[in-house]
């Protein structure tokens, strides 16, 4: 590595500085600035707090009188100072991280704390609200992750970490030792740590060179690229964690797709592995002065099924409930059907006089979700208005059709719940928890369901008219229970005690020891645990800046266009490719960049599930490790390669991954944009 020697990273130093100076100096003209922050996008972005909302309501009037350039021309310079805050924000994270070697939660929290500043709303509470989305975040993840650092330690421990490999190993054979390398890292960097699967698995390495003496940079390949795929794509390793609580993705569905995307990738992996080990065949190099452990005899190691279980487990009970919860919401229980509407000409009638008061009511949001729909179900929508206007009684077929819109328009719309509009209600508490929930990252069947209770709530006020719907169905009760078990927190403890029961039956423990054993493992998580909700902050802040509106507008992103959701993932791959590079850290490129695209990330949008975003930018966070990863240099020093042979060998093998991990995404985006279409959602 080149030394730039003291004078040139005193002056690098003081140019990070000056950077923040600038930031900071930005924040003292903010005023300057307030009126281009009134987030033109506010209509639409229900990410905005809650009592932001009476001011987007207002905006239209106020901008009645103006010339109908001005909200566009105002729009537009919001935007450029939400991507202004934006580069600020990077620029401190990396310039901390680079320029003055702080740790990654100092940067990512002051990142967030300066962006928070920058961004729109009151003073008093800019720094609240990092602390809030410092403690959402950390609720959301923390357990997870301490659960899975306490499972991979205990799982070194009792040796069932070495039974897995030495399973792979037995069932594959030594001429495909490689495929059980890789096959064992895949498995074990699930609950386990990529730094620690790696200190594990390259003994084994070394010995198989010893017996073949041969294939040496292939088994280290292997072993890398099983490890790296599944830490950057499969929870509850943190940076996928943190993309799926960042683009409102089930850990369910980010397990199954990242898993589906990893296995290819894996095997793309040690296919490059092959070609590189004959194109520059590495000799076994002595690493340390430190004889290698001897390996434990087969009897001292649990079996393969409790060995395993601590991984299972929490796949299964995670898995069911994702399943389970599919099927019920599939149901669409909250729906309307024409036997439900007891009085049709009431209904009707009803829905009409409130439609012509002078303000705001619920008939009249109905009229307006109708009324604003654009693209082909315009006609539809416009229907739906006129069927429900028509002073006659209308026929089956008609009542039909009036269901089948309000249904499909009203219902299942995001934006139909106006406050002003409901004021005089009460709201049962259902609705209002509802309400109360970030109704951009809602699921359509809780859409369905808190629309259901308003209009229940609005015209069975003076009489029954709309007949209640029943939510706990058999399905819902039996998601209910699965919602239980299947809760990430729950799943990863109770895989935690297994864990933990097997190294106290390997090693006859005792109670301290075993204590002591848990604290280390926690203390190693606990770091992990601040990042991450830092990076957590990070991006609510950057939600708080309107950076996610600014994005999509600068793409010229429609809901539902042609080819936005691929922009959208070559963008987010790019962007994840450029931190990683930048600063060398995986997670921190998978935190950033899915925190800078979390505003978008809407299967309205995206055109797919947005799970394939999180997968492109974990493929895009594997591309470009050098000298300033950890990774790169756990692989050469453990594997004992030069700096120039992990280049030519690690650093190329992880840019094959990225892209293949790509691909894999983009095509399952087109082929599969509904992963769980099959279970009817």
């Amino acid at each position: 590595m080149v030394d730039l020697g003291s004078s040139h990273r005193t002056y690098c130093r003081w140019a990070i500085l000056c950077l923040i100076t600038i930031a900071m100096v930005t924040l003292a003209t903010q005023p300057l600035w307030s009126h281009l922050q009134d987030n033109p996008g506010a209509a639409t972005t229900q990410d905005a707090e809650e009592t932001q909302a009476p001011e987007s309501a207002e905006s239209p009037t106020t901008d009645e009188d103006e010339p109908s350039e001005t909200p566009a021309d105002e729009g537009s310079a919001g935007h450029v100072f939400a991507l202004f805050t934006l580069g600020v924000g990077i620029v401190i994270v990396l310039g901390l991280i680079i320029g003055l070697k702080m740790n990654a939660f100092i940067a990512l929290i002051t990142a967030a704390m300066v962006v928070s500043l920058m961004a729109p709303g009151p003073w008093s509470g800019k720094i609240g609200r990092v602390a809030s989305a410092f403690g959402s975040s950390a609720g959301g993840i923390g357990i997870v992750i301490a659960m899975a650092a306490v499972i991979g330690k205990c799982m070194l421990d009792s040796g069932a970490a070495d039974r897995v490999v030495r399973s792979f190993l037995g069932w594959l054979g030594e001429k495909r030792a490689p495929l059980a390398l890789m096959g064992s890292g895949f498995v074990l960097a699930v609950p386990v740590f990529f730094d620690t699967v790696f200190y594990l698995l390259v003994p084994l390495a070394r010995s198989l060179f010893r017996k073949t003496n041969k294939d040496y940079l292939k088994y280290v390949l292997a072993i890398g690229a099983g490890g790296a795929i599944t830490h950057t794509l499969v929870p509850p390793t943190p940076g996928p964690l943190l993309m799926a609580s960042n683009l409102g993705i089930d850990v369910g569905v980010m397990i199954l797709i990242g898993a589906a995307v990893a296995a290819p990738a894996a095997l793309a992996g040690l296919l490059c592995a092959s070609v590189m080990n004959r194109m520059m065949p590495v000799p076994m190099r002595q690493v340390g002065s430190e004889p290698e452990p001897e390996p434990l005899p087969d009897d001292q190691l649990p079996s393969l099924f409790m060995s395993l279980l601590p991984v299972i487990l929490p796949v299964v009970l995670i898995g069911a409930n994702t399943v389970m919860t599919q099927i019920a919401d599939s149901r669409h229980a909250a729906l309307l059907t024409t036997d439900q509407v007891t009085d049709w000409t009431a209904f009707q009638a009803a829905i009409v006089d409130q439609e012509n008061q002078s303000d705001p009511s619920p008939g009249g949001r109905i009229m307006q979700e109708l009324e604003g729909v654009t693209g082909n179900d315009a006609d539809a929508a416009r229907r739906t208005a006129e069927l429900i206007r028509r002073p006659e009684p209308l026929s089956e077929e008609e009542q039909a059709e009036v269901v089948d819109g309000l249904n499909r328009f009203v219902l299942g719309s995001k934006q139909f719940y106006q406050e002003e509009a409901f004021v005089g209600y009460l709201l049962p508490g259902s609705a209002k928890g509802l309400l109360s929930a970030n109704r951009v990252r809602m699921k359509l069947a809780d859409v369905e369901r808190m629309n259901r209770l308003l209009i229940e709530t609005v015209y069975n006020q003076d009489a029954e008219l709309i007949k209640p719907h029943v939510w706990e169905t058999g399905a819902r009760k039996a998601a209910n229970w699965s919602a239980l078990f299947g809760n990430a927190n729950l799943a990863l403890l109770l895989s935690a005690v297994i864990a933990m029961g097997v190294l106290v039956k390997q090693r006859g423990l005792s109670w301290r020891e075993l204590g002591t054993s848990v604290e280390v493992s926690l203390m190693s998580g606990g770091l992990i645990i601040l990042i991450t909700a830092a990076g957590g902050a990070f991006g609510g802040m950057l939600n708080a800046a309107n950076v996610g509106e600014a994005i999509k507008a600068m793409f010229d992103v429609a809901d539902g266009a042609s080819g936005a959701g691929l922009t959208m993932l070559t963008l987010g791959f790019v962007i994840a490719l450029v931190l990683k590079i930048a600063q060398g850290s995986s997670t921190v490129a998978m935190i950033t960049g899915s925190a800078m695209l979390a505003g978008i990330a809407q299967p309205d949008t995206l055109g797919f599930h947005p799970v394939y975003l999180a997968t492109a930018i974990g493929g895009g966070s594997l591309v470009g490790s050098w000298m300033n990863d950890s990774g790169f240099w756990i692989f050469a020093k453990m594997s004992g390669l030069t700096e120039v042979e992990a280049l030519k060998s690690w650093t190329i093998m992880l840019v094959i991954l990225g892209l293949v991990s790509f691909g894999v995404s983009v095509l399952l985006a087109i082929v599969l944009p509904n992963p769980l279409s099959w279970l009817g959602a």
